[in-house]
C-alpha cells in the first residue's frame, strides 16, 4: 500500500508540469512555476525552522519557561506577519520613495497586495513576500534569546511592533533592497548580517537592559551554570534548523534553471559541518570533555557564517569559514560570561560573532567568478580581490549593528520606564509559565518536581 502511494506521488510530481502548464506549455512558463514552487517551498523551510526556535530556547532554558517559549514564540510569528504585511516589506523593498531617500527607506507597498500575475524578484510577488516574511520572524526570534527567562510578554508585543516594522526592514532595505550599502556593493547573500546580525544585536540590547537572571553571577562576580531542562530538545532543535537552513540559503537562488542551489546547498552542509567539528574539538581540548552544547553552537555558527557566502566562495573555503566559526563561537561565549552578560541560549555567540565573522569572511574568500554570478563581481582579499570587498563588508556590519543596536535600545529603554520591561523576582522565580499563562507547560512534572526546576 506504501510503496503504491509512493508510486502515485511521484508520479503526480512528474506530471505537474504538464497539467499545471497544459494551457500554455512554453519552456518560460515552465520555469517560472518551477521557481515558484522551489521558492514556495524553501519558504515553509524556513518557517519551520520556528519549531526549531521553540526547542533550542525551551530546552536551553528551565522547565518553569517552556510552555512561555513555546506559545509567545508562535504569538509574535502572528503579530510578525501582520506587521510585516503592514508596513515592514514596504519598507524593505517599497520603490516608491525618491532617488535619495530610497537609498536608506523604502516607502511603498504597504498593506501589501500582490496580484496574481505580479513577479518579484523572479518569484511571484505572493510567494516572494512569504519568503521575505519567514526571514524577518527568524531574525525576531534570534533576538528573544535576550529576553530568555525575564521578560515580560508585553514587551515581546511591543518590541515585535518596532523591531518588524522598522528596525529589521531598514536593514533589510540597505543590503537586499537596493538600498546605499548595496550600492557599495555589500554582499549578504542569505543574511548573516541582515537576519543573524540585527537578531542579535537586537538580543544585546535586551539583556543589557534586563540585567542577568537571578543567580546567574555571584557577588565576586563568578558565574554558575543554569543548565536548560532539556539537551535533547536543543540537539533536535539544531538539526530542525539545519535542515531548514537549505530553504534558508539555496532558497535565496529564487530559482533552479541552472541548479546553483544545488552549489548552495552543498557549501551550506560544509560550513554546517565544520563548525560542529571545530566547537566539539576545541572544547574537548580546553575543558577536558567533549561539551554537546559548544557542539550544539557550532554547528549553528557554521551555518550562520556560510550564509552570507554560500553562495560566493569555494567549496574549502566553506569549511574554513565553518572551522573558524566553530571554535569563535566557544570562545565568545566565555567573553560575554566574564563580561558578565546573561546570554541563556548564545544569541549573542552563535548569531553576533558567527554573523560579523561571516560577513568579513565574504570580503576574503569570494571569488570573482561567482561575485559576477549572484553578486558585485568583486573577489575577496585571497582570492586576489585586494582590500576593498573586505572593507565593503566591514562597513555593512558596523553601519547595520550600530542601528540595530540604538534602535533596539531606544525602544526597549522606554518600554523598560514606560510599562517596565522585566517581570518581578517572584514572577521569575515562580516561571514565566504560571505568572505570564497561568499554567505550566509540563503541568504533572512541575507538580512532582516544584517550580524551581
Amino acid at each position: 500500500m506504501v510503496k503504491k502511494s509512493l508510486v502515485s506521488l511521484g508520479a503526480l510530481l512528474v506530471l505537474f508540469p504538464t497539467i499545471a502548464f497544459a494551457e500554455d506549455p512554453s519552456a518560460g512558463q515552465l520555469n517560472m512555476g518551477l521557481n515558484a514552487l522551489w521558492v514556495m517551498l524553501a519558504a515553509i523551510l524556513v518557517i519551520l525552522m520556528q519549531g526549531g526556535f521553540i526547542l533550542l530556547e525551551a530546552g536551553s532554558t528551565r522547565m518553569k519557561n517552556a510552555g512561555h517559549v513555546a506559545g509567545k514564540t508562535i504569538f509574535t510569528l502572528g503579530l510578525a506577519s501582520i506587521v510585516y504585511w503592514a508596513v515592514g516589506y514596504g519598507i524593505t523593498f517599497g520603490g516608491d520613495a525618491s532617488e535619495s531617500l530610497n537609498k536608506f527607506i523604502g516607502l511603498g507597498s504597504f498593506f501589501f497586495n500582490p496580484e496574481i500575475a505580479s513577479i518579484d524578484n523572479g518569484a511571484p510577488s505572493s510567494i516572494f513576500f512569504i519568503f521575505q516574511l519567514a526571514f524577518a520572524a527568524v531574525s525576531l526570534s534570534i533576538a528573544w534569546g535576550g529576553f530568555a527567562e525575564r521578560a515580560k510578554l508585553s514587551a515581546y508585543l511591543i518590541f515585535t511592533l518596532f523591531f518588524v516594522s522598522v528596525i529589521y526592514p531598514v536593514v533589510a532595505h540597505w543590503i537586499w533592497g537596493g538600498g546605499f550599502l548595496a550600492a557599495d556593493g555589500a554582499q549578504d547573500f542569505a543574511g548573516s548580517t541582515v537576519v543573524h546580525l540585527t537578531g542579535a544585536i537586537a538580543a544585546l540590547a535586551a539583556t543589557i537592559l534586563l540585567k542577568p537572571r537571578i543567580g546567574k553571577f555571584n557577588k565576586d562576580g563568578s558565574a554558575n551554570e543554569i543548565l536548560g531542562h532539556n539537551q535533547v530538545f536543543t540537539a533536535l532543535s539544531v538539526l530542525i534548523l539545519w535542515v531548514g537552513w537549505f530553504g534558508f540559503n539555496a532558497g535565496s537562488t529564487i530559482a533552479i534553471g541552472d541548479g546553483f542551489f544545488g552549489f548552495v546547498a552543498f557549501n551550506t552542509q560544509l560550513g554546517a559541518a565544520a563548525g560542529a567539528v571545530a566547537a566539539m574539538l576545541i572544547s574537548w581540548l580546553v575543558n577536558g570533555k567533549a561539551d554537546i552544547t559548544a557542539m550544539l553552537n557550532g554547528a549553528l555558527a557554521g551555518l550562520v557564517a556560510i550564509t552570507a557566502s554560500c553562495a560566493f566562495v569555494d567549496p574549502w573555503a566553506a569549511v574554513v569559514i565553518g572551522l573558524v566559526a566553530g571554535v569563535l563561537v566557544f570562545f565568545s561565549a566565555k567573553f560575554f560570561e566574564k563580561m558578565k552578560i546573561d546570554d541563556p541560549i548564545y544569541a549573542l555567540s552563535v548569531h553576533g560573532a558567527a554573523g560579523v565573522w561571516g560577513t568579513l569572511a565574504n570580503g576574503l574568500f569570494a571569488t570573482e567568478e561567482l561575485s559576477a554570478k549572484v553578486g558585485v563581481g568583486r573577489a575577496g582579499l585571497f582570492e586576489g580581490g585586494g582590500w576593498e570587498q573586505l572593507w565593503v563588508q566591514f562597513e555593512s556590519v558596523v553601519i547595520a549593528g550600530a542601528f540595530a543596536f540604538i534602535a533596539s535600545f531606544i525602544v526597549l529603554w522606554v518600554v523598560k520606564k514606560a510599562i517596565g520591561f522585566r517581570v518581578t523576582e517572584e514572577q521569575e522565580i515562580v516561571g514565566l509559565d504560571l505568572s505570564e499563562h497561568g499554567n505550566y507547560g509540563y503541568p504533572e512534572q512541575m507538580k512532582k518536581a516544584g517550580t524551581s526546576v
